[in-house]
Order: structure tokens, then sequence, then C-alpha cells
């Protein structure tokens, strides 16, 4: 196990450090460049396409989902461990510079994820009994008639299956569990250990999602998305108020450390500026997952007008993920922790791990150590659980994919190992899940972004159709008037 360890921890840093930055960065510029950067010319219409059209009870779509659900099924898969564990874990080893890399991942990721959503809509499939299936290995397909696009196809499959439906599961119960069980024991005197009845629960509410097949889960996701991101920005904003002096200072170490992150985490500069930066590229990656080729499954099952449309409601996805609601754990945890000579403003980590530092931050702005566990460990709930049913969603669709005729059977057992895989994973603390998970995310990108570099001419298609259909429409308005 140790050698296994040791083995996967060096792929996953020769990954984050070169192959996975130049693969984020470099497909997110192409397709802002081949876009004219879709992600600013379109965001306007790309929030009220959001925001004006918004509804907790958006009903059955007989074999799809409306726009608002894919994409609140997309949030609920993007908005989870990574926004709150994983963004700590980047500032904890790369400084507080790690998130301004956070961000630039975002920015170009907006772009990517917007030729990810238009190219699943283009190469969806309708079954025969009006389920649609899309993703990643039908673009792939679409890219690579060959032999070729069939391997490829076949590796993202397996690697997302693995990543998201098995121990993706098993990190995001995990961070449920030890949460919950650190907010019950603040308030008494003598530990004691409830992660197996948080499991049970998890296990049991995850099970009845799951046979109620898309349906359910787009459901269940636009009711408690929208509820778990206004619960924690508004608990953000309460510890921003709080330490609003400090506000300016963490923007300001947010920015120094990102190019000079050796002054707090200390090492040489070469070291330290690749930590910051990898940290930012591999948790912007699991936070917002835009190049992994995971939220593509929930936008190609959207019913709209045009790719466009769901590509600027994708973008947005990314949007509200990154520099919303991980810069709300950004802010909280720099401006409490670091900034005004903040328990790690020396760069000493003593006491400190990625899962017990938001809840640190909360506890010390709010004065109570017990209401700031509790806090996070009910956002996490919310975060983590709707990542379960969302990364279930698209490795079945995987599942189905990958065995064809017998899908729906194979389906059947994947769901049954996999919640198997979400009460262990409340109960057992590996860190080779960990890194495992980060490897096999990882992997995912590869094929997907070879695909989306191949395909780059039907997206570009569908900016200038989305663009010319606003002008037509502007200049409609403009006559009626």
């Amino acid at each position: 196990m140790d050698t296994l360890q040791k083995i996967v921890d060096n792929v996953n840093t020769y990954m984050s450090d070169y192959i996975l930055i130049f693969l984020l960065v470099g497909i997110g510029l192409f397709y802002s460049i081949r876009t004219k950067f879709v992600q600013v010319r379109c965001f306007g219409e790309g929030m009220k396409e959001v925001f004006g059209k918004i509804s907790l009870r958006g009903g059955k779509q007989h074999g799809g989902m409306s726009s608002f659900q894919a994409l609140a099924t997309a949030i609920a898969a993007q908005v989870g461990t990574g926004n709150v564990v994983g963004a700590c874990g980047a500032i904890l080893v790369g400084g507080p510079g790690a998130i301004f890399w956070m961000w630039i991942i975002a920015f170009f990721g907006m772009a990517t994820i917007y030729a990810e959503a238009t190219l699943a809509q283009k190469t969806r499939v309708v079954q025969e009994d009006g389920t649609v299936l899309g993703g990643p290995v039908y673009y792939i397909r679409q890219a690579f008639k060959s032999t070729f696009g069939k391997i490829l196809s076949v590796i993202f499959s397996v690697c997302l299956i693995l990543a998201l439906g098995f121990m993706g599961a098993m990190v995001q119960s995990n961070s449920i569990a030890s949460t919950m069980n650190t907010a019950i024991n603040s308030f008494t005197s003598n530990e004691i250990n409830v992660a197996w009845i948080v499991g049970l629960v998890i296990a049991a509410i995850c099970a009845i999602i799951f046979i109620g097949g898309a349906q359910r889960v787009a459901s269940v996701a636009e009711k408690i998305v929208p509820v778990m991101a206004v619960l924690y920005i508004l608990g953000g904003l309460a510890v921003i108020c709080i330490r609003i002096q400090y506000i300016p200072e963490t923007f300001g170490m947010i920015f120094k450390y990102a190019f000079a992150p050796n002054a707090i985490i200390g090492g040489g500069i070469g070291f330290a500026l690749k930590q910051a930066i990898s940290q930012g590229a591999k948790r912007g990656l699991f936070s917002n997952e835009a190049g992994m080729g995971s939220t593509p499954h929930a936008h190609a099952m959207a019913k709209v007008e045009t790719p466009h449309k769901q590509g600027v409601v994708a973008m947005m996805g990314v949007f509200i993920d990154t520099f919303v609601v991980l810069n709300i754990t950004a802010l909280v945890v720099i401006s409490t922790l670091y900034a005004g000579n903040g328990p790690l403003a020396n760069g000493s980590t003593d006491g400190f791990v990625n899962s017990n530092m938001a809840q640190k931050a909360f506890g010390m702005a709010f004065g109570n150590e017990g209401v700031g566990n509790i806090f996070v460990a009910i956002c996490l709930l919310f975060f983590a659980f709707t990542t379960i049913i969302g990364w279930n969603l698209f490795a079945k669709i995987n599942v189905t994919y990958l065995f064809g005729k017998h899908g729906k059977t194979a389906g059947l057992i994947f769901s049954v190992l996999a919640i198997i895989f979400i009460f262990l994973g409340s109960v057992l603390k590996n860190d080779l899940v960990w890194s495992l998970t980060d490897m096999f995310n990882n992997f995912m990108v590869i094929p997907n972004v070879i695909a989306l570099a191949a395909l780059s001419g039907i997206v570009v298609g569908c900016v200038k159709e989305g663009v010319a259909n606003k002008k037509a429409a502007k200049a409609k308005k403009n006559e009626n008037k």
C-alpha cells in the first residue's frame, strides 16, 4: 500500500505540475481566442438565461431536463468538498496565492465548459424510451470515428466511473462524516464516533434517489442547490462583514503570494511558485470540473432551443462555483487565519489540516468554535451530498455506454456497489483513495481535451449562431418599438 501510494503521488505530482496545467490553461486559452472570449462576450446573456429562469419546481421533463435543472445538476456536482476542503488544501499547501491561480483556471475554464456543453448538446443520443444520453464519450466518438476514438472513449468512461462513481463518492461521504463528527463532538464531553450512523443515513437517502434515475436527481438538485448556495454565501458574508477591516489585506495576500509564495510557505521561489500554481490547477479542476468532462453529461440533457443557450448557462456554473462559492471560502479562511497576524500568518500549519481549516475559520469569526463546526458541517453535508448524486448520474451514463444493450442491468449493479462505497467512505479514512481520485480525475482530462481540440469548428459555429440570433432578436425588438 505504501509503495502504491508513492507511485500514485508521483503520477499526480507530474500530472498537476506539468500536464494538467498545460492542458487546462492551453485548451481554455485556445477556446477563449477561438470564440473571441465567449466568457466575456456572452456573460450577460448567461446571467439572464440562469437567473431569469430559476425554478425550484421544473417538473418532469419526460426524458430530459429543463435548462435550469441541468445547470443545478451540474452545479450539484461542481460545488462539493472542492469548494471547502479542496480550497483549504490549496491554501494550506500553496499559500493564499493558490487562489489566484484557481481564478485563472476558472476564467479560461468558462470557455472550456462552453465548448463541453455545446458539444454535449450536439452529439447527444435520444433512446427509444425518450431517455437522453450525452457527454464526452459521445463527442469523442464524433471527433474520432476510428479505433482510436473507441479507445479514448473507453479510457474516459473507466476513469470517470472509478473517479466519480466509486472513489469520489467515498471522498465526499468521508468529508460529510468527519465534519459531522467534529461538529457533534464539539458539544460533548466524551468523544463519540457517529460516522457510521451518518454513513448509513447518506447511503439510504442516496439509494432512494438513485432508483429514481436522472429525473429524481434533477428534481432534488433544483431544490437543494439554490438553498445550499444561499446558506453558505450568507454565512460567509457574515464573516466577511465581521473581518471587513482585513479584506483589503486578504486580497493583497492573494496577489502577493501568487508570485512570491516562498515568503509564506518557505523553500526556494521556484519550488514555492510550482506549489502555488499546481495546487491552484489541481484544486481548481476538482472544484469547477471545467475540462474534466463530468458536467457535460448534465448539460446534454437540457431541453433548449440551441446548444449555444446551454453553453452560456454552463459558463455560469463555473462562475458560481469558483468566483462566488469558492471565493467565500477563500476570503473567510485567509481573512481569519492569515490576515491580521492570524495563526497561519507566519507559515506554521501546526494543528491545521485541509478538513478543519474552514471550521476553525468560521469558529474564530463567530467567537464560538462549536458554532463554526456546525455551520460548516451542515453546508458540507449539502455540498458533498449533491455532488454524490450528480457524480453517480454521470458515472451511470458511462456504465450504460460501456455495456450497451446490457446497460440498464449494469447500471443497477453499479448503483448497488456505489451505495456500498458511500457507506465505506464514511467510516474509512484512506489517503490512497483521495490520491487515486485525483489521479483518475487527471486522466479524464486527457481524452476529453483531445476531443475538444479536434471539434473546435463546431463550437465556434455555435457561438456565431448564438450571437447572430441575439442580434436578430434585438433588431426585431427595435422594429416592434
